[in-house]
C-alpha cells in the first residue's frame, strides 16, 4: 500500500526495514560479489572507501554489479538456494499482519530480487502485504536480455539520482512531514526502521526509532554521528521493543536510552577484554615469579 495510502488506513506503527543482512541472515549482493564478481578482497576496499565517505555507494555498488558473471534467472537462482530469513522474522511478519502494521522494505538491491526471495521464503500470503521500494533492473547492450550476464544484457537501474542509488530518507521524509502535520497527537504513528550496513545511513536519521544491528556498519556510523538508535541482534528483539511501543508500555525515547546503555555497555566490555588478558598475563608471570624465588629460596 503506498503513501499516502498507507497513512489513511491509520496504523499505530510504520515500520520501515531493509532487506539484505536485516530480513536475510546474509547479503545477496556481498555473497554474488564475493562468490561469482570481484571476490571478497575487493569489496572489502570499496565497502571502507564508502563508509569513509570516499566514494559513494552508488559508484561502489556499480562496480560490484558490473564484476557479477551470472544472467538474472541464474542470479535469482542461486540466492534462492543460499540465503535465509532471519528466523524471526515471519513471527513480526505474523504480528504485524494481525496489528495492522504496514512493513515497507526499503532497499539498495534490486525489486526482482528481493520479492523472488520473499515469495520463496515467507509465501504468498505473507508477502503480498509487504511493499517493496528499491532499484529495479534494465535491459543493456549489446545482449539487450536479463538472460545474458550483468553489463552484456542487463544491469541495475537506480532508483533515483542520489549518491546512494536509492535513497531511503526519500521514502521515510514524506510520511514524517504528513505525521508532522497531524492535528492529533493521538492519531499520529511510530515510525520505526531496521538496518545493518552503508546503504542505511541515508534512512538513519528519519524516522521515531532505529534498530541498527549489532556489530554491524550502520552501529559505527550511527555512534560516531551521535544518531539516536537501539540494537537487535535478531528479529524476536524487534518484536518485543516493537510490541512494547505499540502498547504503550514504553516510549520510543526509552527504548533509544535502553539501547545506547546496551551498546556503551557491550562496547566497554569489549575493549576491555585485551586489558583482563593482559592483567591475567602479568598476574601469572608474577604468580610464576614468586613460585620460582620460593624454589630458588629452598635450594640454598
Amino acid at each position: 500500500m503506498p503513501f499516502p495510502e498507507t497513512l489513511n488506513a491509520k496504523p499505530k506503527v510504520i515500520f520501515f526495514t531493509d532487506f539484505d543482512g536485516t530480513i536475510t541472515q546474509q547479503d545477496t549482493n556481498d555473497y554474488i560479489t564475493d562468490e561469482h564478481g570481484m571476490g571478497l578482497q575487493a569489496r572489502k576496499i570499496i565497502n571502507d572507501k564508502i563508509l569513509d565517505g570516499h566514494d559513494s555507494f552508488r559508484n561502489g555498488f556499480q562496480q560490484m554489479i558490473n564484476s557479477w558473471k551470472l544472467s538474472l534467472p541464474e542470479l535469482i537462482s542461486i540466492l534462492e538456494s543460499y540465503i535465509t530469513l532471519d528466523p524471526y522474522f515471519k513471527d513480526f511478519v505474523i504480528w504485524a499482519k494481525a496489528h495492522n502494521i504496514p512493513i515497507i522494505v526499503l532497499s539498495s538491491g534490486m525489486v526482482p530480487v528481493i520479492a523472488a526471495l520473499l515469495k520463496k521464503l515467507l509465501g504468498d500470503d505473507l508477502m503480498k502485504d509487504i511493499e517493496i521500494i528499491a532499484n529495479s533492473t534494465q535491459l543493456v547492450s549489446p545482449g539487450y536480455s536479463l538472460d545474458k550476464p550483468a553489463t552484456q544484457g542487463w544491469n541495475i537501474k537506480f532508483h533515483d539520482d542520489s549518491s546512494f542509488g536509492h535513497d531511503k530518507s526519500l521514502t521515510i521524509r514524506p510520511y514524517a512531514t504528513a505525521i508532522a502535520e497531524m492535528a492529533d497527537e493521538n492519531a499520529k504513528p511510530t515510525l520505526l526502521y531496521a538496518g545493518d550496513g552503508i546503504s542505511d545511513l541515508s534512512a538513519a536519521r528519519e524516522t521515531d526509532l532505529l534498530f541498527a544491528k549489532e556489530g554491524r556498519d550502520l552501529v559505527t556510523y550511527c555512534d560516531r554521528e551521535g544518531i539516536p538508535f537501539t540494537t537487535f541482534k535478531d528479529w524476536n528483539t524487534i518484536l518485543e521493543e516493537t510490541k512494547d511501543i505499540y502498547e504503550g508500555k514504553k516510549s520510543v525515547r526509552k527504548a533509544a536510552e535502553e539501547g545506547l546503555v546496551r551498546h556503551r555497555t557491550n562496547s566497554m566490555s569489549q575493549s576491555a577484554r585485551p586489558q583482563l588478558r593482559e592483567t591475567y598475563h602479568r598476574k601469572m608471570s608474577m604468580s610464576q615469579q614468586g613460585a620460582l624465588e620460593e624454589l630458588e629460596d629452598g635450594s640454598k
